[in-house]
């Protein structure tokens, strides 16, 4: 059987280095794709060999337009791209901020899974949202609305896109560096507060979700569902 390759857009840390990682250990061609040159070498250097880069913006139509043109057909694409804001409670919550966390996250999976398309061969696409999606958390009404409609999405492009396989992976608290831009001791206090509320007493790790990403990316069966990665966060 022919090697498949695999590309993953927001490969260069977190969720989508660690899907990177699992993936090549399957024998998979491995493609990650990043903004940043710096953090895509360093991301290379931590995962070895068996993976390939390319520094190339979500957001910059054209520029993924080319990226696809040039590596030609492949199989599978999984999009752990995040805008990073939208975050705050609504009275006071910067609608220009919300603006950019869609254009940065919604936007960018939608277009770039529409650029794909051209060379994508059968295979599927994963999206990457987030627990906020279905979670009615105070401050995160921005969130929602940006993962919920990435959630919505999903079941109409699974029956529109066939063969293709169109899937989500909803993940909750995960320890990555997206949470590096809230000071030490508020990110220290969510994640004090999550492992003790949540069933499984602990945080998720980027692993936790590229085990769910490999599932959806290997399991011809399986098309039009949001695998929940949360700990048990969606029960209440």
């Amino acid at each position: 059987m022919a090697q498949e390759t695999v590309v993953i857009f927001g490969g260069s840390s977190g969720i989508g280095e660690a899907t990177a990682k699992r993936l090549s250990g399957d024998g998979l061609r491995v493609i990650i794709a990043g903004r940043d040159r710096g953090r895509l070498e360093a991301a290379l250097a931590r995962l070895g060999g068996g993976v390939e880069t390319v520094s190339v913006d979500a957001t910059d139509r054209e520029a993924v337009v080319r990226f696809f043109g040039r590596i030609g057909s492949f199989q599978h694409l999984v999009l752990s791209i995040s805008g990073g804001k939208g975050a705050g409670f609504f009275k006071g919550l910067n609608l220009d901020d919300l603006r950019s966390g869609m254009e940065k996250k919604f936007f960018a999976q939608i277009s770039t899974a529409q650029c794909a398309l051209a060379s994508l061969e059968g295979g599927s696409i994963t999206f990457v949202s987030a627990g906020s999606a279905r979670v009615a958390m105070p401050g995160t009404a921005g969130l929602a609305a940006i993962n919920g409609a990435i959630e919505a999405a999903v079941p109409t492009l699974a029956k529109e896109l066939a063969p293709t396989r169109v899937n989500a992976v909803s993940p909750g608290v995960i320890d990555t560096p997206w949470w590096n831009a809230m000071p030490k001791e508020a990110k220290e206090s969510r994640f004090k507060q999550a492992a003790e509320s949540l069933p499984v007493h602990r945080v998720g790790r980027p692993e936790d979700v590229a085990e769910a990403i490999a599932f959806l990316v290997h399991n011809s069966f399986v098309t039009g569902t949001i695998v929940e990665v949360d700990g048990g966060g969606h029960l209440g």
